[in-house]
């Protein structure tokens, strides 16, 4: 029977085994993981549920030519949605999301809402970009609809991705310089197109990851990390297009401080726990009536306000 002291020892040397890694890739149950010296190999997880996410930081262990992902590290952030039905994780340890729209086709308010909803909800700091500015009818169209975005802390920034690639690649260069972001936005928007810009090569790149996780033609359905300057720790993730944006992990008392348009003013209520939906004395509604906050935008808060409070069942 081996000594205290033996013991001990040899749980060291399990641990010092223990290397370091960042995920760049999932697919199904297992992950893609880069080693501070920027080799990758792929990695399964421990027990039968996978945890990992693109962006995580993990502490992997060697098995022959694979690895086996041991604990995923304290994250800063995650962002997700979730709906009646399940949780989608799109990435950890984010410092932005860059919600990429589009004057054509249409782009929907209520999903671009939802998609700040969730990064303020995690501290993640969004970035809404239009596309297509020489379109100039539709684009003077969707720029409008964006004038509520425009006077909030978001900003918007406009692009052509394809007319002006150059100007545009330097503008989210310094915009993006040192951050990891998560790039977000329908199908339609110029997603690719900005990937291409930034890094070049992405789409052979996304070949190998598919190559390598085996997935074939399945690459557009996962998330996927790219370096846009290694050493500056400058980062892109590109994600799956979405169409639908549940936000059933957000209580709907908790709603209006994820809106600051509306939380500007929720804190003047004449209630505590104002719903901001018919209470008298209700500062949210009274800036709405004076045009302060926009009614768009009160509307869509009332809708999502409707839907978190119905009942969930398990």
């Amino acid at each position: 029977m081996a000594s205290p002291a033996k013991a001990g020892a040899g749980k060291t040397a399990v641990k010092a085994e223990l290397r370091q890694g960042l995920v760049v890739a999932s697919h199904g149950r297992h992950c893609l993981v880069e080693t501070p010296e920027g080799e990758r190999l792929i990695c399964h997880p421990r027990g039968k549920k996978s945890q990992a996410v693109v962006g995580d930081r993990v502490q992997w262990q060697a098995s022959q030519d694979e690895g086996t992902v041991e604990q995923v590290e304290p994250r800063r952030n995650l962002f997700y949605r979730q709906d009646e039905i399940r949780t989608k994780s799109f990435a950890a340890n984010l410092d932005h999301v860059l919600i990429l729209i589009a004057a054509e086709p249409e782009f929907s308010e209520h999903q671009l809402a939802r998609a700040l909803i969730a990064a303020q909800a995690e501290g993640i700091t969004p970035i809404i970009a239009l596309n297509k500015s020489d379109l100039v009818v539709p684009f003077e169209r969707a720029w409008a609809r964006l004038a509520p975005y425009r006077r909030m802390h978001h900003g918007v920034l406009p692009l052509s991705l394809t007319a002006s690639g150059e100007v545009d690649r330097e503008t989210l260069l310094k915009r993006l310089h040192g951050k990891t972001t998560l790039v977000l936005g329908p199908s339609g928007a110029g997603k690719s197109t900005l990937i291409n810009l930034l890094v070049p090569g992405a789409a052979a790149l996304t070949g190998e990851i598919s190559q390598a996780l085996n997935s074939g033609r399945h690459t557009t359905t996962s998330t996927t990390w790219y370096w846009v300057d290694r050493d500056a720790g400058t980062a892109l993730i590109d994600s799956p297009g979405f169409q639908e944006f549940g936000l059933h992990h957000i209580e709907p008392m908790h709603l209006a401080r994820l809106m600051p348009d509306v939380a500007e003013y929720a804190g003047e209520c004449k209630f505590y726990n104002c719903t901001h939906l018919h209470e008298p004395g209700c500062s949210v509604i009274a800036h709405v009536e004076s045009g302060d906050v926009d009614g768009s935008r009160y509307r869509i808060y009332g809708e999502l306000f409707d839907e978190l409070s119905q009942p969930r069942y398990p």
